[in-house]
């Protein structure tokens, strides 16, 4: 996985693992977290939704279970 920047006020960059369904988010606060369970279909639209944030807040932030991200080894299953 990758993370790629995204054009955002509350995002600097997303990325995710379709094999275990985790979507990882940098904020512009510099914290990162992952989210699980995330389907693709919620990935492609938050790369294609005008407000990141908007989208993160109504459909991952509290829709599925998080982490702190704390590294691509550690990334949880």
């Amino acid at each position: 996985m990758q993370l790629d920047p995204v054009d955002s006020s509350m995002l600097a960059a997303v990325g995710y693992d379709a094999n275990i369904q985790a979507l990882v988010v940098l904020y512009n606060s510099g914290k990162a977290y992952q989210y699980l369970e995330v389907p693709p279909e919620i990935f492609q639209g938050l790369l294609v939704a005008p407000s990141k944030g908007r989208f993160m807040l109504d459909h991952v932030i509290d829709h599925y279970p998080y982490a702190i991200f704390k590294g691509w080894r550690n990334l949880r299953r």
